[in-house]
């Protein structure tokens, strides 16, 4: 045998294919209907029968079969979707990847956050402020399917926000805010995410925010939102806490709080960028786009209200965090928070907890809320739902989801 002989090489795909004409085929294919397709891809049928008619002449053979009332794919249409769908995905990450380190993606992010950029520092009474980060937050949808109810959870008004109907509920999601802006029907976009990623339900309380409500009523409203979850759950074992940013922060908070009143501990936790220290000891060295100083500042202020800084129910950087369940700590690499982060992971791993540090590499705080359109946001809702459900299916109980 001639030891340069080689297979022979798939024929190449004709030139005149375009990307068009596979996304017109994969989606008369998956609705198997030319005027649902049609809609889907916001264009005329007739202009969709001509791209799955040029794609079919350019492939050499027929890939759907039609007739009056019904449209199937052929052997030939079958072997082509799966490639297509793969093919699409591959160009669509591409791209995004493209525009990510290209700065496009971030720049949105830039301009999204920057209406509410010192806003706080000078808006007295909240109203203004509290109004944009709602409108922010309308700006993005929930993934299809979604499917949001009210419910009041121990006394505290929340939503309950599912990948469909008939989904248990097994999460409970603290929102960020600074502790003073921010509301359950604002993040439903985010908990929807979350819930897809994980398949569950997720209750977002909508606990009280300061100065009129200064600490502890956020924790108060959080422990009993967790523990009505509890009861309603069909296994309390397995319900999970998660929050971002300051909402991060509530969540060690309220485990603390469930620790020293030897109450239940959840199954695990899933905390996105925290915001912990606020001490304002110290931070990351960044550029990307967050609140001012004055921000910060007046948040805490509003927040503690004279509570000293250190007690370690709001100081988790300082407390014991011996016993407390197993945590996803994700953050950013160009965060000013990446310091609260790192710090958590290291603390709680120093003290026994199984502490699982994910760094993405983004310029942006609580980056995961731009799930929509950030390669990296929806990567990391993917990892934080995978972690869910593999602690759903642990067929041991992690240890920390007795009393403490």
């Amino acid at each position: 045998m001639d030891s340069h002989a080689s297979v022979l090489p798939f024929p190449q795909a004709p030139d005149g294919i375009e990307f068009r004409h596979l996304r017109a085929f994969v989606a008369v294919a998956e609705e198997l209907n030319f005027g649902r397709a049609a809609e889907r891809l916001y264009v005329s049928q007739p202009a969709l029968s001509r791209q799955i008619r040029g794609l079919e002449q350019l492939v050499g053979c027929e890939l759907l079969r039609r007739s009056t009332h019904s449209v199937e794919l052929t052997l030939a249409g079958e072997a082509l979707l799966d490639r297509s769908r793969q093919l699409l995905r591959d160009i669509d990450e591409a791209v995004a990847a493209a525009l990510s380190v290209g700065g496009e993606l971030l720049a949105r992010i830039a301009r999204t956050l920057e209406p509410l950029r010192g806003m706080l520092a000078s808006d007295p009474d909240l109203v203004e402020t509290r109004a944009t980060f709602e409108s922010l937050n309308a700006q993005f949808s929930p993934p299809a399917g979604t499917i949001t109810r009210p419910v009041t959870a121990g006394g505290v008004p929340a939503l309950v926000v599912s990948p469909g109907a008939a989904q248990r509920t097994t999460v409970l999601y603290l929102h960020g805010g600074g502790y003073v802006i921010g509301s359950a029907f604002g993040y439903q976009p985010h908990a929807g995410a979350l819930a897809a990623a994980a398949q569950t339900g997720i209750l977002v309380p909508d606990y009280r925010l300061a100065p009129e409500h200064p600490f502890p009523a956020a924790v108060d409203d959080a422990q009993a939102a967790y523990l009505w979850l509890r009861e309603q759950a069909g296994d309390p074992q397995r319900v999970i806490v998660a929050g971002d940013s300051s909402g991060g922060g509530l969540l060690l908070s309220l485990l603390l709080a469930l620790k020293r009143d030897r109450l239940p501990l959840p199954a695990a936790a899933v905390v996105f960028c925290p915001w912990l220290d606020l001490a304002l000891r110290a931070a990351s060295p960044s550029d990307a786009p967050l609140a001012t100083d004055e921000d910060v500042r007046r948040c805490v202020a509003a927040y503690l209200a004279g509570h000293p800084a250190d007690d370690p129910l709001v100081d988790p950087l300082g407390a014991d965090l011996s016993g407390l369940p197993p945590m996803l700590i994700q953050a950013a690499t160009g965060d000013a928070r990446l310091t609260d982060a790192k710090a958590l992971a290291a603390r709680a791993q120093d003290h026994g907890v199984d502490a699982r540090l994910e760094l993405f590499p983004v310029n942006a705080h609580a980056f995961q809320l731009f799930w929509s359109f950030l390669p990296e946001a929806a990567d990391a809702m993917q990892a934080a739902g995978g972690f869910i459900r593999e602690i759903a299916t642990k067929p041991e109980r992690a240890r920390a989801s007795g009393t403490g």
